[in-house]
């Protein structure tokens, strides 16, 4: 593809029914109406909505849709959607094209075909669609898809979008109270704003279609270490691949016509991974972008005759890969909350906002933790290339000794930022930042906003920031409370600082999280140390937790327990699956593929032994592949074991606890039998492609 021949100011957006559309097409006070919907959050007019499904429709049809769809996220980590065509039959044989007002509002799916948990019976199957008109329609594959809510009959959230914008609407209504408090007056609304780094791999598509446990699984379940990994670190930021490199332009491009501000991309730490980073926007909005770019990057992908892996740990013993999720807030007058300033010792609004933070993540470090936990992240969490699970805020020293003094009623003094000097005349000097980064520390304050590291590559976003949400309108709340009953306001938000440094500073640490006495000074400091997945998802039980929510009105505790059980219930089934598909690869690839390989082995040293030549070196490699051989045996036969006492077993919850101990390691040691053999049997009778295979040619 020809970069030059790309005109980005006129492909921007260009699929998408966004403001300036809106602006062209409808008329001027039902534009006005609907803008205010969109940005204020108030209850669209319903005698508008005719105007606008028809100026949508028209708009769509120009841009080659024939069908429309409700676009909505079920509980599954996809996004699902019903294809109705605009057309309509009249009586005397032609057909018009149409879409009501009715059909953009409200649209119908069966929500019992869904993940559950338990809020619908298999037999009750109505469940309804909502439009979302804070999210703009976009056109894709002729088909017009409409942003939607989705919940069941009787009225709960089936889906991830419903409580993400419950969440928002809940931080905003306490963000307004508190800032009111401030002298504020003028902020009427104020929103969480996301960016996402995604992190992808990228392999041949052919080699890809030779690896059961790929096309499966998402992830390699067999897979001896290759000769050179990341070793030599030549490859985060360096040279991209020319293959890679037609995908990310073409990736750009079509992001862009989706109106998704593709920003950032370049080569990640492990061998053929990348990243790729989009501009902040409203959190409902990033959260459908970020599902648009992985759905985007699978499809694109095989266009370029590749194969897009969003999975955690889709290589043993290489770099996994996450999503960064980073949060900030913002007033409607465009005031990023969490900007620091030229004098962060000074900007008390700002102070209190970090420590509505650090009070926040303390009293809900286990909720954070549950929110990026999927069985993929089990894998990568703590590996070095990852956040450990325990949870904790890096501020840098500057913020942390700040917070510091005035808890212990100092003066905070100003002190410039040091100037950068390279030691070349040629090169300008530039003022430092405030802080170095902390790449160990899984939330992380980077200049004006948080940076949450924990997420996994393949989950949606929308947990993550549910959660920071929910757990910031709790702390706006009681800080709100405490100033509106104060007569000194800055002598308030200093007891704040003081009393939330005391109650709450053993969140903070600005150390490396990977090393072994960060584990043990957290266990001192009384920190969740949540390591098992299963753990993780129960937290979403514990009744503070269920209070929490109930109490800002994001999930009752029937919508609580039914998200841990559909979470507990995927992973089940991803285990399951993927030992099953274990089992299948050992017996019908590696073991007869071995087998062949020790008999022509066995028969060559008979034949050397002949011609009166010492076999014993032969002799003793047929032995140590014979052994391995039986090793695999027995370990196919204790994994098939494994698998029926767990489907013997009668809970989730006993299935779930099961699968992440037993099952997974019965699952680990036939890997372990079978790596060990790859690495000495012929390369000729190995009967998938390798890690050097799959990672280094592309």
């Amino acid at each position: 593809m020809d970069n030059s021949k790309i005109n980005v100011a006129e492909i921007f957006g260009c699929h998408v029914f966004n403001d300036a559309v809106m602006r062209r097409t409808l008329p001027r006070n039902v534009y006005q109406s609907i803008k205010k919907t969109s940005s204020e959050g108030r209850t669209l007019d319903p005698a508008i909505a005719d105007i606008v499904a028809n100026a949508m429709k028209d708009w769509a049809i120009e841009q080659g849709a024939t069908h429309y769809a409700h676009w909505f996220q079920p509980m599954n980590n996809a996004t699902a959607g019903k294809h109705d065509a605009f057309l309509s039959t009249a009586g005397d044989g032609t057909v018009t094209l149409e879409f009501s007002s009715k059909a953009l509002v409200k649209g119908e799916a069966d929500s019992s075909s869904f993940p559950s948990g338990g809020l619908r019976s298999t037999f009750e199957a109505r469940g309804y669609t909502a439009w979302d008109p804070t999210s703009p329609a976009f056109v894709r594959d002729g088909t017009l898809y409409i942003p939607t809510a989705f919940c069941s009959y009787t009225g709960e959230a089936m889906d991830t979008k419903t409580p993400l914008l419950r969440s928002m609407q809940a931080l905003s209504e306490q963000g307004v109270r508190l800032l009111h408090t401030l002298g504020c007056s003028d902020v009427n609304k104020v929103v969480p704003t996301v960016g996402a780094e995604q992190e992808y791999f990228l392999v041949d598509r052919d080699l890809y279609e030779k690896r059961l446990d790929l096309k499966i699984c998402g992830c390699t379940l067999f897979g001896a270490r290759p000769s050179k990994g990341q070793d030599l670190d030549d490859h985060y930021y360096g040279r991209i691949r020319i293959r890679v490199a037609d995908f990310m332009r073409d990736l750009d491009e079509n992001l862009w016509e989706l109106g998704i501000v593709s920003k950032t991309k370049h080569n990640e730490a492990a061998p053929a991974q990348h990243e790729l980073a989009v501009e902040f926007s409203t959190a409902n909005i990033a959260c459908d972008s970020n599902q648009l770019v992985m759905e985007t990057m699978r499809n694109l992908a095989k266009k370029h005759n590749l194969a897009c892996l969003l999975h955690e740990k889709p290589f043993a013993k290489v770099n996994g890969s996450g999503k960064h999720n980073n949060y900030s807030v913002l007033t409607n007058t465009g005031v990023n909350l969490l900007e620091p300033g030229p004098n962060p010792e000074e900007n008390f609004s700002f102070l209190l906002m970090l420590c509505a933070f650090i009070r926040s993540v303390d009293l809900y470090a286990d909720l954070l933790r549950m929110s990026a936990a999927c069985p993929g992240n089990e894998y990568r969490l703590g590996e070095g290339e990852a956040p450990p699970a325990i949870i904790s805020i890096f501020l840098g020293g500057n913020l942390l000794s700040i917070l510091q003094n005035i808890s212990g009623g100092s003066i905070c003094k100003h002190c410039e930022q040091p100037m950068m000097d390279v030691g070349v005349e040629a090169i300008p000097n530039f003022q430092m930042d405030e802080a170095d980064r902390n790449r160990t520390s899984p939330f992380a304050f980077t200049g004006n906003k948080f940076e949450f590291r924990m997420v996994g590559s393949s989950q949606s976003i929308s947990y993550p920031n549910v959660v920071l949400n929910t757990i910031l309108a709790d702390s706006f709340s009681v800080y709100a409370d405490r100033l509106s009953q104060a007569s000194n306001i800055e002598e308030e938000i200093q007891r704040i600082i003081s009393d939330t440094m005391k109650q709450h500073g053993r969140i903070l640490f600005n150390g490396n999280n990977y090393c072994q006495q960060w584990v043990e000074e957290a266990k001192r400091r009384g920190l969740p140390l949540i390591s098992n997945t299963i753990d993780a998802y129960r937290t979403f039980l514990d009744k503070k937790n269920i209070e929490l929510f109930e109490r800002f009105r994001v999930f009752s505790e029937k919508e609580c327990r039914a998200r841990c059980e559909v979470l507990m219930e995927n992973y089940v089934k991803v285990r399951h699956i993927e030992a099953s598909t274990m089992l299948e690869i050992a017996q019908r690839q590696i073991l007869p593929s071995c087998i062949e390989y020790a008999g022509r082995a066995a028969s060559s040293c008979n034949q050397i032994a002949q011609c009166g030549i010492s076999s014993e070196l032969i002799s003793g490699h047929v032995k140590v592949v014979t052994r391995g051989i039986e090793e695999i045996i027995e370990s196919v036969s204790h994994l098939d074991e494994t698998l029926e006492k767990q489907d013997s077993l009668s809970t989730v919850e006993e299935k779930a606890f099961f699968s992440s101990r037993e099952l997974k390691n019965a699952m680990q040691y036939l890997r372990q039998c079978c790596d060990s053999l790859e690495s000495i049997v012929d390369q000729r009778n190995w009967p998938m492609p390798t890690y050097t295979d799959l990672l280094h040619r592309v």
